[in-house]
C-alpha cells in the first residue's frame, strides 16, 4: 500500500511539473497540461519568436509570409492574416495556436477560439516584451533553456543600444509605413519604442489610431528632421519627399529606406532593426544644420 501511495504521489508530482501557465500579451492566462508539441503560428513575427525559443520543429502550420528563418518556408500554410483555413487547422491537430490581433483578425480569432484549442496572443508593444515573449513560448514548449538564452542575448543587445544612444540629441522623425494612402504609426506602436531608444521622436505619436492615415500637408507642417520608409519600390517610399526641398529632412538629405522585415515585425530581429534605425538617425544628426 505504501508503494502504491508513493507511486501515485510521484505521478501527481510529475503531472504538476508538466503543467505550465503563462500570461499572454492580452493579459489572459494560458495553461497547458504539458508542453506543446504541435503549434500553429498565426503571424510571421510569431514564427520567428517560436524558432528563437527553440521550438521551430514544433510548428506544424503557419500563415503566409512566415519566411524567416529559412526553415520556416517549408512549414505548411493555413491561410493568411485575413482568411484562415479552419479545416486545415483542425487537420493539423495543434495543441497550441499563437495568434496576433490586428485590424481584421478578431473574427478569425473568434473562430479559432471555438475550436477549444489553447490560444496565446502575441503582440509585443515594447521592445522588452519581445524577450518576454520568447521566454513565455519556451515555457509553453518546454524549451526553456534555449528560450532563456535567446532572451538574455536580446536583452543584452537592447541594453547596449540604450546605453549607447541614451544621451544623444533628440531628432523629430516621420515613420512612413506606406505612401498610397500615406500611413504612419502612433506612439503606442512598438516602432515608436524603437525610435525612442535611438533618440527619435515620432511626430505623430499623439494620434489615437495605431496606424493612422495622414496628409502630405500634415507631414510638411510638422517638418520632420528625418523620414524613414519601409517601401521596397523604386517610386514612392521616402523618395516621394524629394519634391519638397524645403522640408528639413529633404534639405538635409535624411530620407531613409529600411528593411521592413527588421522593424515592422515584433520578433527577435527587431533588435537588429532598431540598431539600423539608430545608425541612420546618428547619420542624420551629423547632417543637422541650424
Amino acid at each position: 500500500m505504501k508503494k502504491l501511495l508513493l507511486a501515485t504521489a510521484l505521478m501527481a508530482a510529475n503531472c504538476a511539473q508538466a503543467a505550465v501557465t503563462v500570461r499572454d500579451d492580452d493579459g489572459q492566462l494560458v495553461t497547458l497540461a504539458r508542453p506543446a508539441q504541435r503549434v500553429i503560428s498565426m503571424a510571421p513575427h510569431v514564427t520567428e519568436l517560436l524558432f528563437a525559443a527553440g521550438g521551430g520543429d514544433r510548428i506544424v502550420g503557419a500563415v503566409d509570409y512566415s519566411d524567416y528563418p529559412e526553415a520556416a518556408k517549408a512549414i505548411p500554410r493555413v491561410g493568411s492574416n485575413r482568411e484562415v483555413d479552419i479545416e486545415r487547422v483542425l487537420s493539423l491537430k495543434p495543441d497550441l495556436i499563437v495568434v496576433w490581433r490586428h485590424g481584421s483578425s478578431e473574427r478569425q480569432i473568434d473562430l479559432l477560439r471555438q475550436l477549444n484549442i489553447p490560444l496565446y496572443h502575441s503582440e509585443p508593444k515594447k521592445l522588452d516584451a519581445i524577450a518576454d515573449n520568447v521566454v513565455n513560448m519556451g515555457k509553453l514548449l518546454g524549451t526553456g533553456t534555449a528560450a532563456n538564452a535567446a532572451a538574455q542575448d536580446l536583452r543584452q543587445k537592447l541594453a547596449a543600444l540604450r546605453a549607447r544612444y541614451a544621451n544623444r540629441p533628440p531628432m523629430r522623425v516621420f515613420y512612413q509605413v506606406w505612401d498610397k494612402p500615406l500611413y504612419t504609426l502612433n506612439g503606442a506602436h512598438i516602432v515608436s519604442d524603437a525610435l525612442k531608444v535611438c533618440g527619435g521622436e515620432n511626430i505623430f505619436a499623439s494620434q489615437k489610431v495605431t496606424a493612422p492615415v495622414v496628409s502630405t500637408e500634415a507631414v510638411l507642417q510638422a517638418d520632420p528632421e528625418a523620414v524613414f520608409s519601409t517601401a521596397e519600390k523604386e517610386q514612392g517610399g521616402a523618395g516621394l519627399w524629394r519634391k519638397y526641398p524645403n522640408m528639413k529632412a529633404t534639405r538635409q538629405g535624411n530620407l531613409f529606406t529600411i528593411d521592413g522585415h527588421l522593424v515592422n515585425r515584433a520578433g527577435p530581429r527587431m533588435i537588429q532593426g532598431t540598431a539600423s534605425l539608430c545608425e541612420l538617425l546618428e547619420t542624420a544628426r551629423q547632417r543637422r544644420k541650424d
